[in-house]
């Protein structure tokens, strides 16, 4: 909204200092700024209305003998209210809000932060034990999905003219100017993408500090690979697509990265709140469309490893249990517990010890993935 103001103000007379405004990357600068205070500034009051109102963390019973989850039983939960604040606030107000780009990626983020919502407000107010069916949360994600994908493959025009020949393509990490058209296919590719990206997040997000730690980083590289795509002289530098209008998300980007040490300060251990599904759906929902919007699909897995990993871990345990107690009549395991987070608690590692060398894991694959785009 500021943005819309200042080009209003300069169409009729000159303000000093107010063409700082234009700049993308001083209203990054801003937006992650912004988004930090919300955070710390707004935390306290939800953290204690959560409370006042008994919203806090079940007892899971297959982790009471892990680590000292027998402890956060009670602490608030959907704390990711916090995070959703940090992150739409700034945006609308130092983004361009009039953006495509910026307008998919608060739909997104916002409506997947709804279907969190609802799941973790029938688990935990309702005390519905499952809280949200897993298909309806599903039904949820694929329809945010499909608004994404069909808006891009239908109607790439609404975002820039750069969009329109490369709708349907995506980078190849590691190669020059090479890209694959998905054609038809790319509609279901946004779906998977954003489905899977947002329950991986979901998925991670269960040690103190661990899932907002690693989308941090995740979101500050997306920052830098956004950037680089709505500048023409960047673009061409590096070979990579130039899409007018990416740079926009520089800043959706920088107020995640700020929402994220907002919340850390009080999801760190011992955390005093915990996102729930309300806050890791929708950042997983907001990383896995900004890899769609910047076209840079393949590099998923290494600039969300951390959360591909955690998946991988679920997938190949499930599979390996079954297979085995269809061979043996008894079901084996790969991992002492999936997602693979809790192996190591199994193993005897703190769980600060644990966050942290994941937070080593996320920036080493941060910096694989910038130095992708000359490694080619």
């Amino acid at each position: 909204m500021l943005y819309q103001l200042t080009l209003w103000i300069r169409s009729f007379t000159d303000v000093p200092g107010i063409n700082l405004f234009g700049y993308v990357t001083f209203r990054a600068a801003a937006a992650a700024i912004t988004a930090l205070l919300i955070a710390i500034l707004l935390g306290p009051s939800i953290i204690a209305a959560l409370k006042r109102l008994q919203i806090g963390e079940q007892s899971k019973s297959e982790l009471q003998q892990v680590g000292t989850h027998s402890l956060k039983a009670g602490t608030p939960t959907m704390g990711g209210l916090i995070v959703l604040a940090a992150i739409l606030l700034p945006t609308l107000l130092w983004a361009n809000i009039l953006n495509m780009y910026v307008i998919m990626a608060i739909f997104t983020t916002a409506a997947l932060g709804g279907v969190g919502f609802l799941d973790d407000y029938l688990k935990v107010v309702k005390k519905y034990p499952k809280g949200l069916i897993g298909r309806y949360k599903i039904v949820g994600q694929v329809v945010v999905g499909l608004v994404v994908g069909c808006s891009i493959y239908f109607f790439p025009e609404w975002y820039s003219q750069e969009l329109i020949p490369w709708r349907t393509l995506t980078t190849v990490p590691f190669e020059k100017m090479t890209n694959f058209d998905f054609g038809i296919l790319y509609i279901p590719l946004v779906i998977f993408i954003i489905t899977g990206t947002s329950n991986a997040v979901n998925l991670t997000d269960g040690l103190d500090g661990l899932c907002i730690g690693t989308v941090g980083v995740s979101a500050l590289t997306l920052a830098v690979i956004a950037y680089f795509s709505g500048n023409a002289f960047f673009a061409d530098y590096l070979s990579i697509m130039h899409l007018r209008g990416t740079d926009e998300l520089a800043i959706f980007c920088a107020a995640i990265v700020g929402a994220a040490m907002g919340f850390l300060w009080y999801n760190a251990y011992p955390a005093q709140v915990f996102m729930g599904d309300t806050g890791s759906l929708a950042l997983g929902g907001a990383i896995g469309v900004l890899c769609v919007l910047i076209k840079k699909e393949f590099l998923l897995p290494i600039v969300g490893g951390v959360f591909f990993a955690e998946t991988l871990s679920v997938i190949l345990q499930v599979l390996w249990f079954k297979y085995t107690k269809r061979r043996y009549g008894e079901g084996r395991r790969i991992f002492r517990m999936a997602p693979f987070h809790h192996h190591f608690e199994k193993s005897g590692w703190h769980e600060s010890k644990i966050v942290t060398r994941f937070y080593i894991v996320a920036i080493m694959l941060a910096i694989f993935t910038m130095a992708s785009f000359k490694v080619r």
